[in-house]
């Protein structure tokens, strides 16, 4: 568990990406580290990539992961782990999301889906946790929680307890989805060992 470093949020629009990162940077913040974070949306609205960037420690000057840097992953979705290989080190630890998205041109026939990318990141040394948040989100009752089920199972790399993740989310999540995601994140948490 380090007391500083950064992580990295990928995925699609419309998977919470955003809610996630937030949730982190405060829960980063109450258990007392300097934390900036950076997001950008592309064309989340259609379906397009989307990454926030998330630094943490005892002095931290500016959002951005520089390739090559990125501690942490979390990736919403498969193929969002390779385009964002760059980043990642062999000490890197990448807790990714078993759900496939296409993108347009593999949904549209002209491509297909790469097969063997968690493998992939594994033969470059790289730290693979793989979740299947989707169907841990099902089981709880509320598709919607399976952001919050990645950032449980990435809370096991952070030096932040459990308490103060749950805090945050009960202040943080509407009233009505206040419960649900913190049976979510519990759900996250209990399937990582870190």
């Amino acid at each position: 568990m380090k007391q500083s470093g950064n992580i990295l949020f990928t995925g699609v629009g419309g998977q919470g990406i955003l809610l996630a990162s937030e949730l982190t940077a405060h829960a980063q913040l109450r258990a007392g580290f300097d934390v900036k974070k950076s997001e950008v949306h592309g064309m989340a609205q259609r379906g397009g990539s989307v990454v926030a960037h998330l630094k943490y420690g005892e002095r931290v000057y500016s959002p951005l992961i520089e390739p090559g840097t990125a501690d942490i992953q979390v990736a919403f979705e498969e193929l969002e782990a390779a385009r964002y290989l760059p980043f990642l080190h062999r000490d890197s630890a990448v807790v990714v999301n078993t759900q496939k998205i296409l993108p347009p041109a593999v949904a549209l026939g002209m491509a297909t889906y790469p097969t063997g990318i968690l493998d992939e990141l594994r033969n470059r040394g790289i730290r693979v946790v793989a979740v299947d948040a989707f169907a841990v989100a099902r089981e709880i009752g509320e598709i919607r929680t399976a952001n919050v089920v990645m950032v449980g199972a990435m809370s096991n790399f952070l030096a932040v307890s459990p308490a103060i993740f749950l805090e945050v989310i009960a202040e943080k999540v509407k009233a009505g989805f206040r419960e649900v995601n913190k049976k979510a994140f519990v759900a996250g948490r209990d399937l990582v060992h870190a």
